[in-house]
């Protein structure tokens, strides 16, 4: 069975959709919701549709470790609130782990918006995390649970929680990247700007890669009053 993991903070507008896709896929699965304290209608939309639902301390991390401590899959698989699975992604990934030495891995990702340039995003995007096995959690995760609980989990940092443990996955094992996508949210990217969020991720990568502590590169993310990429330089 494959236990799928949903972290949700504020998600009423797309969790009922995402809730939905799930259920109509085809295999055993479980599915956790893991709160991190919602002040919106996602919890009572959770409740209402009868699914499994935990609550946590706010972040990604802890959320996700939360809901991987409680499941009974084999295979845990942590999906973003504003993404969707395509029909077969339980039988792909099935098919994935039947390989022993494949520990876990991600699907392919392109967005709700049929642009050129989210096409040409999603693309890049695909063609990286080929060529880097680095992922991100918009590609929806997949691992061993056994494999998961003995690398430690994700590591409960305000930002950058998927690029470390998909590190972590390299380190210990094979890992899969399956063709067939998941759908995520464009919101992001439309609210922000393409460009600008484009280039922000870049720089957060980079001051990553430098080692640069997670609670400030998550200080830059959630900063909405930059105008522009220079601001950035100029934190107060």
């Amino acid at each position: 069975m494959i236990s799928i993991i949903i972290p949700v903070l504020n998600e009423e507008k797309n969790i009922s959709i995402v809730l939905e896709n799930i259920k109509r896929l085809n295999g055993e699965k479980e599915i956790i919701v893991v709160d991190g304290g919602s002040i919106d209608n996602t919890v009572d939309i959770v409740k209402k549709k009868g699914f499994m639902l935990l609550s946590s301390q706010k972040g990604r991390g802890c959320q996700m470790n939360r809901g991987a401590e409680i499941a009974d899959g084999d295979t845990l698989l942590f999906l973003h609130a504003d993404t969707t699975l395509p029909e077969n992604a339980i039988t792909r990934i099935l098919e994935a782990i039947k390989n022993h030495k494949i520990i876990g891995g991600r699907f392919d990702v392109r967005f709700d918006d049929d642009k050129f340039i989210f096409k040409l995003i999603a693309f890049l995007m695909n063609w990286r995390s080929r060529l880097t096995g680095i992922f991100t959690g918009d590609q929806a995760i997949f691992i061993r649970k056994d494999i998961f609980k003995d690398i430690g989990g994700y590591l409960e940092i305000p930002l950058m929680e998927d690029i470390a443990l998909s590190k972590k996955m390299k380190r210990k094992g094979e890992v899969a990247c399956i063709n067939d996508c998941v759908t995520t949210s464009a919101r992001k990217w439309k609210e922000d700007g393409i460009i600008k969020t484009i280039l922000l991720m870049w720089f957060l990568r980079l001051l990553y890669f430098f080692k640069i502590n997670p609670i400030f590169l998550s200080r830059i993310y959630y900063r909405k009053k930059y105008k522009t990429l220079s601001s950035l330089f100029f934190l107060h």
